[in-house]
């Protein structure tokens, strides 16, 4: 799997510039093509793997819930045989009640761990779809350029006495090229976005979830002790 990330992740943080000035140079798309094959090739990879890995995070969350709302019932449960003085049973309540807390804390840890995974295979697809969306348009556009660029090669050797033409023609091709190299950097800026984004909402995530469970502890200790002074009253 990290070794399948990681070719992702080269897809991902290829430098596009160098793909269109390789097409220049070659005066063929060949090369973007082969990015493309390649591209769509691991993000249907990454789609099925995502499928799976999301999949274990349910089944792990499922259990963990089960776990922890047994060992949660059998803790309420110990209290009552304590306080009916069957303290046998409440011993052997404990020992079950051990076994499902860590049981529960396992669940919970691999959880955590493959839901951490499968945002970032998530964050990963959209930003090789969008790596693909880019590199696909600007392909018609440098194919258009490089037609452009052998119509003006033969023009230039047809009508040799037309260098004005020649010149309009030289500087239209800068032009179309400064423009695909444009909308590249306007790419590659929205990637750089997109990750900041995606980085802060999984930190937001993780940190909201960690709240969510202090307030649950504190919520259940506030019960316990309501219930501790209605005793003494």
């Amino acid at each position: 799997m990290a070794s399948f990330l990681e070719k992702v992740n080269t897809l991902i943080n290829a430098n596009l510039h160098s793909l269109v000035d390789r097409a220049l140079q070659q005066n063929s798309v060949a090369v973007m093509d082969e990015y493309i094959r390649q591209a769509e090739k691991n993000l249907e990879a990454l789609e099925d793997s995502a499928a799976t890995v999301g999949g274990t995070v349910r089944t792990l969350k499922r259990k963990y819930e089960e776990f922890a709302a047994a060992a949660e019932k059998l803790d309420r449960d110990i209290d009552t045989l304590i306080l009916k003085g069957k303290d046998d049973l409440a011993a052997a309540a404990q020992a079950e009640l051990n076994t499902k807390q860590q049981l529960s804390q396992e669940y919970y840890e691999q959880w955590q761990q493959q839901e951490q995974q499968y945002q970032q295979m998530l964050d990963m697809r959209l930003k090789l779809e969008g790596r693909l969306t880019a590199i696909r348009q600007e392909r018609e556009h440098l194919r258009a350029l490089i037609e452009l660029t052998e119509a003006k090669k033969v023009t230039t050797r047809t009508i040799k006495s037309l260098d004005n033409l020649a010149a309009v023609g030289d500087r239209e091709v800068s032009s179309l090229a400064d423009q695909i190299r444009a909308r590249l950097d306007t790419e590659d800026a929205r990637l750089e976005l997109a990750t900041r984004n995606v980085s802060d909402q999984i930190d937001e995530a993780v940190r909201s979830g960690e709240i969510d469970r202090q307030l649950e502890e504190r919520r259940r200790r506030l019960l316990s002790q309501q219930g501790g002074d209605a005793g003494g009253r």
